[in-house]
């Protein structure tokens, strides 16, 4: 059982009365029905690279911890159709190698595309890298088969574009950390895959041209433009310092970089003249201090390395209090502002170290314990902290879960920052399919309102 009872962050100690592994939708079922007769919880689980906690069993005596990744089959590729049937089980990146296979794109990306499953990633709705095209999980999602709370199985894997017969209910399920049913399997949408790609890395002096430049470069590459991230200096250092094969990007270092890439599927595309061109614009408009395009694969390996490398280059900084935060595009400047300033005040020395998808607006403002200051007592202020920065999100309209969901770690916020309708209607639709609370208790719906 131990390599099912971890959890990423270590903020949970899980603890289960069993793991079981069905490999088929029929076997999930029978598990379902035989814990409703048992008065037993199940908790899902699909990858366990979740950051919130959500498949964390907690509970030696009843929780039974229900893992997916014995159900591995891609049942279904329809070249013509542009969709691919996978079991929840799959690993994310052999899902994208079957489209690959077919000379198809499933563009759903993240840094833990090898480890984490189809499963996890639809019932956290998890967006990536490149949700500014291809939007987040539940866009690309056309209809899933899903076991419910008392066993009975809803075969939704329709792969239809149009269809108003009805509610939308896979909509219902995706996102809901399995806590309303346990998804088995989903119609994927697929895309052509692109014959180029292009990435650049520019150096800017405020986040502020970041924003800006955003704006400038999807008018400028029209469709083409499929990810944008932002890193600022602190996090950049942290990965030169502790990630290997990672270099500098300029001779000069820069307090802000924005990293792009552009895709397409058509013959007479240049994208690299096409990013050249932009760039080229930009610097003309004191935008961007100075950019460089990647052409060859492993050149654009080497920059995405940068990004990809900060999350575990935090860990050699000592502890990191995480915020997954979402605000208006137009507004991520004032958000790494204010909240920068609040946290710099509430505990002077503490580094801000703000990464993330600007192109949807998701910035992981993670703040990086002060030099020498000891590590528990800086974690031991995690609540005070989120508090700090979650109230600014708040106030910006923004989101306190913007891709990592909610889990076990964030019910709370929920009771503290949605409206008591909003909470009122999530509390009904548990209640309606799930009415003993077996799936996943703990997870999304605020204590007081299970």
């Amino acid at each position: 059982m131990a390599p099912y009872l971890k959890e990423q962050r270590g903020r949970f100690e899980p603890q289960a009365a069993a793991v079981v592994l069905p490999a088929q939708t029929a076997q999930v079922a029978a598990v379902v029905r035989a814990c409703a007769g048992a008065d037993a919880a199940i908790v899902p689980q699909a990858g366990n690279t979740g950051l919130c906690g959500g498949a964390a069993a907690q509970d030696a005596d009843r929780h039974i911890l229900l893992s997916l990744e014995r159900m591995t089959r891609i049942r279904e590729i329809d070249r013509a159709n542009f969709t691919l049937t996978a079991e929840a089980g799959c690993v994310l990146a052999d899902v994208q190698a079957a489209a690959a296979a077919q000379q198809r794109l499933f563009p759903l990306s993240y840094a833990a595309e090898d480890r984490c499953q189809i499963g996890g990633n639809l019932s956290t709705n998890a967006g990536g890298m490149n949700v500014l095209r291809y939007g987040n999980a539940r866009e690309l999602v056309l209809g899933i088969e899903v076991v419910l709370s008392d066993g009975r199985i809803w075969n939704g894997l329709s792969s239809l574009r149009k269809d108003n017969s009805g509610y939308d209910l896979k909509d219902l399920f995706i996102g809901a950390e399995g806590t309303l049913g346990i998804i088995t399997a989903a119609v994927l949408k697929l895309y052509p895959q692109p014959r180029h790609r292009a990435s650049a890395i520019i150096g800017l002096l405020c986040v502020e041209d970041a924003v800006t430049l955003l704006g400038e470069l999807r008018s400028a590459t029209g469709e083409t433009l499929v990810a944008c991230e932002i890193m600022g200096r602190v996090p950049v250092e942290f990965t030169l310092r502790h990630t290997p094969g990672c270099r500098e990007p300029f001779g000069s270092t820069y307090p802000w970089y924005l990293l792009i890439e552009a895709a397409s599927s058509r013959r007479t595309d240049h994208l690299a003249d096409l990013l050249r061109g932009a760039l080229q614009q930009a610097k003309r408009e004191r935008l961007a201090c100075e950019w460089r395009v990647a052409e060859l694969s492993t050149e654009a390996a080497t920059l995405w390395r940068i990004r990809k490398g900060i999350p575990a280059a935090q860990k050699h900084e000592g502890g990191s209090i995480k915020h997954d935060v979402s605000v208006p595009v137009s507004r991520i400047a004032e958000l790494i502002h204010r909240a920068s300033a609040a946290a710099l005040q509430r505990l002077p020395g503490i580094r801000p170290c703000a990464f993330g998808h600007i192109g949807d607006g998701n910035i992981h403002f993670n703040l990086s314990q002060p030099p020498g200051m000891n590590t528990d007592l800086f974690l031991a202020r995690w609540d005070e902290l989120n508090r700090i920065v979650h109230d600014i999100v708040a106030d910006m309209g923004g989101s306190f879960a913007a891709e990592h969901g909610v889990g076990r770690l964030k019910p709370g916020e929920i009771a503290r920052y949605k409206s008591s309708v909003e909470i009122d209607l999530m509390s009904r639709l548990k209640t309606a399919l799930d009415p003993s609370g077996m799936l996943n208790p703990g997870v999304m719906i605020p204590p007081h309102s299970a």
